[in-house]
């Protein structure tokens, strides 16, 4: 039975995606759903929705990559998310030359590519600093949404957050709580420390191509503006950028059926 589409499988930390796409590299469909506490449950209930689709995994080159890659049996292969980001930015900014800034749950990776190729790369790890999951635990404190606390820094100013360690830094901001400060001013701190560690990693890199934001707060156009004024460039962004680590191991998975032909 031949293949008739190619899935790529994204499982981070916080949130799984899911890009399908048909023989010429287009999308057909795109997934998302929380990651949970399993990757092997997510990974089970991604195959339920697939098959809703009338997509079965012996008639598709599956590829995964992410934090639970290695938790979809029906993959045909797993690739490192470096890889896969690179691969499925390019695709979805147009240009095999770029600077990819992927903003996760857990980690934060800038990623060079220069010919469609990752030429370097930095990657934060260790800490959930400058991360989505920094910025979900800041907003709860603050009793709004990610996406709220984004909009109203727009509005504030003249505060900083010193610790870039998160549990010390929501300590800080329930301290500015405390003594009456605004949210908009505690709102804009969050996200200039988000963005410094952002920059700071940036500073180990190339940055004179093309930059594009990805990840789970590409559309915070308000953060993307702020990096664009710390790394003196325009930061792009798209509708598609949080799909980028699926869409390029959908693009992978197409790549190796390819070369059996």
């Amino acid at each position: 039975m031949g293949i008739e589409c190619f899935v790529g499988i994204d499982i981070g930390s916080t949130c799984a995606k899911t890009v399908v796409m048909d023989g010429e590299g287009r999308i057909l469909n795109r997934l998302l759903r929380p990651t949970g506490w399993s990757s092997v449950e997510t990974a089970s209930s991604i195959q339920a929705q697939l098959e809703t689709l009338g997509i079965e995994p012996d008639r598709s080159m599956v590829v995964s990559t992410g934090y639970g890659r290695a938790a979809v049996p029906f993959a045909a292969k797993n690739i490192t998310e470096i890889t896969c980001h690179a691969r499925g930015a390019c695709r979805i900014f147009g240009t095999e030359d770029l600077t990819v800034i992927d903003i996760g749950g857990q980690d934060t990776k800038l990623i060079s590519v220069e010919h469609g190729q990752v030429t370097d790369f930095v990657m934060n790890d260790k800490c959930s600093a400058g991360t989505g999951r920094f910025l979900e635990v800041m907003a709860n404190t603050l009793s709004v949404t990610p996406q709220q606390l984004s909009d109203m820094a727009r509005e504030g100013g003249g505060v900083s957050i010193s610790s870039m360690c998160t549990v010390f830094a929501e300590s800080e901001v329930i301290g500015l709580i405390g003594r009456g400060e605004k949210r908009e001013n505690i709102a804009f701190a969050v996200i200039d420390s988000i963005v410094k560690k952002v920059a700071s990693q940036a500073g180990r890199l190339k940055m004179d191509q093309k930059v594009c934001l990805t990840g789970g707060l590409c559309e915070f156009d308000y953060l993307r503006q702020r990096l664009g004024q710390a790394l003196h460039c325009d930061v792009c962004s798209a509708a598609d950028g949080r799909y980028a680590g699926a869409a390029g191991a959908a693009l992978c998975a197409r790549d190796s059926f390819l070369k059996t032909l």
